[in-house]
């Protein structure tokens, strides 16, 4: 409390009395109105126990993602490929390899003189075509070959000596001289090579059988199980035993030599044959 001096108490007394607001000098002072001290507020006390722990800072927010480029955003928005049509399309390797067997012919491999023969007649293809159409040379498909050789002897002779054999040995005709449509004449067509080891060709003389017998019955449609069954037997079958003589050694001009009921073919040119001999 602030205490108020005693002169300063009586001269407030004084001007009170002259005002008329009352009061003498025996009455009671009143107390001036002090101010009180303002009191500081106490510390606080610390709390006991254990100091509490601060808490982890916040986590960064991370950065606004990078919009997509305009190839990955249409990627996106891509309709995927149901999954049923991958089951399908995983299917199509199979579905396609039994398709190629199904359409795809199965390759018959031929053995004997048929199935040489057919390897042979690659070089003969450039003349008479290579399905015996005919072109430089004469046409055997259609059964013409048949025509002018009625007898397979005549036709191995032919293709052993070559036309330029016959034509020096002077031998006008070299097939069935009764042909329908006329006896081939040497000469007439183009050349014939000559094939055999001995007059001036390439060919063995098993290669020469297997070559004249594509050109009959793969070619010129001579029938192995009706009237050419017995020729076929004996000359062209896989059991063939004289494809099987020729292959081990033996000759064509000495085959009459060895087997019975052959015309003879000989080691030069000669005449054909006529088909009732």
């Amino acid at each position: 409390m602030t205490e108020i001096p005693e002169h300063l108490l009586k001269r407030s007394r004084e001007r009170r009395a002259a005002s008329g607001a009352g009061g003498d000098d025996g009455a009671a002072a009143t107390p001036a109105t002090t101010t009180p001290a303002t009191t500081a507020s106490p510390a606080p006390v610390a709390a006991s126990g254990p100091v509490e722990r601060a808490g982890a800072p916040a986590p960064a927010v991370p950065p606004p993602a990078k919009p997509d480029s305009a190839v990955v955003a249409a990627y996106k928005k891509r309709k995927r490929v149901p999954f049923w049509a991958m089951v399908a399309l995983s299917a199509l390797p199979v579905w396609a390899f039994m398709y190629a067997r199904a359409v795809t012919q199965s390759t018959v491999e031929v053995a004997g003189p048929l199935g040489l023969g057919g390897e042979v007649y690659g070089g003969c293809a450039g003349c008479h075509g290579a399905g015996g159409g005919g072109g430089v040379g004469y046409q055997f498909s259609g059964g013409e070959v048949l025509k002018t050789f009625p007898h397979i002897e005549d036709q191995l002779r032919f293709v052993y000596f070559g036309s330029a054999n016959y034509n020096i040995a002077g031998v006008e005709s070299y097939g069935n001289p009764d042909r329908e449509g006329g006896p081939h004449i040497t000469g007439v067509k183009g050349p014939m090579p000559a094939q055999g080891a001995t007059a001036g060709g390439g060919l063995t003389d098993y290669e020469i059988l297997a070559v004249v017998c594509h050109e009959r019955y793969a070619l010129g449609g001579a029938d192995p199980t009706g009237e050419y069954s017995a020729e076929f037997t004996e000359w062209c079958s896989e059991s063939s035993e004289i494809f099987a003589d020729l292959e081990a050694g033996g000759t064509l001009s000495t085959l009459n030599e060895r087997f019975d009921g052959i015309v003879p073919i000989g080691d030069a040119p000669a005449a054909g044959s006529a088909a009732t001999s």
